[in-house]
């Protein structure tokens, strides 16, 4: 497929340090930090054994602690995006948690443990000392950008044959107004709020060849589900028209349009090695996208290289042709992949998962961006209008998936 990647010479753009925030628990207890993002909305969390603290990031910057039903290592949580209630996905049910430790709702659900377990079980200290159970698979739940509606992955209550579904909560009180059937079989998954409350996104995460995303929308009366099999989901552009995504072989980075989850262009990493040289960080003998990425602008986003690299590399990635502008230069060493932090701005985890960087581009790095792309893309614009159109994806295989990052750990 026509990429303009490589006609275009490699420039250096220095992201901006917004803020640099110290997670609120001890990372010898706790999970490192997270930044959940909806418009207007931009929240640290950080999940302990005993509770989840939420600090409010646009706000006064105050925390709000939740009592947890049970300890860390059993499943997933999500946070409203006003911070008044917590989602807990645990190995049997949803619970909604409120700050003061009142439950909202409860929803049951089929066990996520590998083991044979047919048993509704109504407290977690029915299980606390089982091994399968302390070593389960996990679902996820996620709030609608308007708070309004709550996306969760579950399993079914169906004897020894378990199914996994897809639900459309009410959060108010836990009525399912919607389900389908996922036709997954995962060990866990990773929601992706639409700034367009009616959409959402989902990866499951299934083995390196299975693993497929789901793009649902709910317009209050029919769910529909378009299904993207083997791609896993980076993010959702500020404007909620696009979404970006990669495959288990990180081979390539897919562009989609929201509306009905069409692929609108793509950049290969073969078709972009001149702008993004390999490294000594790079495993075998080619560049591999990292499994996390931001899309701080409708047209740039920044995706990484080598993120357990000592010197990762970010890059910026017009989407507007798919190419790679060039790479992102930092005040400080950084660790990992960039990560979603909300429109016009992405953040990195320290190395020592005790704080959090948010970053974003000044005007004048955005200016120069645009310039770039000016100069850089006249020659192959007809080439990347005709891509659009006529955007067909190859089939990933498992060829060159040795030596790769399982991207599902």
């Amino acid at each position: 497929m026509p990429n303009d990647a490589v006609h275009v010479a490699s420039a250096r753009f220095t992201a901006r340090l917004v803020a640099t925030v110290v997670a609120p628990l001890d990372s010898a207890s706790a999970d490192a930090p997270q930044v959940l993002h909806r418009p207007g909305s931009r929240l640290l969390t950080q999940r302990g054994d005993t509770e989840l603290v939420v600090r409010d990031l646009d706000g006064e910057g105050r925390d709000v602690c939740f009592p947890a039903p049970w300890p860390r290592g059993y499943g997933s949580v999500t946070v409203s995006p006003a911070g008044d209630v917590a989602v807990f996905a645990g190995v049997h049910a949803l619970r909604a948690v409120e700050p003061t430790g009142s439950v909202r709702w409860e929803i049951r659900h089929g066990c996520w443990s590998a083991a044979v377990c047919t048993e509704a079980h109504l407290s977690f200290s029915e299980y606390v000392d089982d091994y399968s159970h302390g070593h389960a698979d996990s679902g996820s739940a996620a709030f609608s950008s308007n708070g309004e509606l709550l996306w969760a992955h579950v399993r079914t209550i169906a004897g020894e044959q378990t199914e996994e579904e897809w639900l459309v909560v009410d959060p108010v009180d836990g009525t399912v107004l919607a389900r389908t059937g996922t036709m997954t079989v995962g060990s866990g998954s990773l929601h992706f709020s639409s700034p367009d409350p009616a959409y959402m996104g989902l990866t499951v995460l299934a083995g390196e060849e299975n693993s497929p995303v789901l793009w649902g929308c709910w317009d209050g009366e029919k769910l529909t589900v378009r299904r993207l099999d083997e791609e896993v989901l980076l993010d959702v552009s500020p404007s909620g028209e696009y979404f970006v995504t990669t495959d288990p072989g990180q081979w390539s980075l897919y562009l989609h349009r929201a509306e009905d989850g069409t692929e609108l262009r793509r950049l290969d990493a073969e078709d972009a090695e001149d702008a993004v040289p390999r490294s000594a960080g790079d495993v075998g003998d080619r560049v591999c996208w990292d499994y996390e990425a931001a899309f701080p602008y409708d047209d740039t986003a920044v995706v990484g290289t080598e993120y357990s690299a000592e010197d990762p590399r970010h890059w910026l990635v017009d989407t507007r042709t798919m190419a790679v502008r060039g790479r992102i230069g930092y005040p400080f060493p950084v660790s990992g992949s960039p990560r979603p932090a909300g429109a016009g701005a992405w953040y990195t985890l320290s190395e020592d998962r005790t704080a959090i960087h948010l970053w974003n581009l000044p005007a004048k790095e955005r200016g120069a961006l645009h310039a770039n792309t000016r100069r850089g893309s006249a020659d192959t614009r007809t080439q990347a209008a005709d891509t659009v159109l006529a955007a067909v994806r190859p089939g990933t295989g498992s060829s060159g998936a040795s030596g790769r990052r399982a991207w599902w750990r």
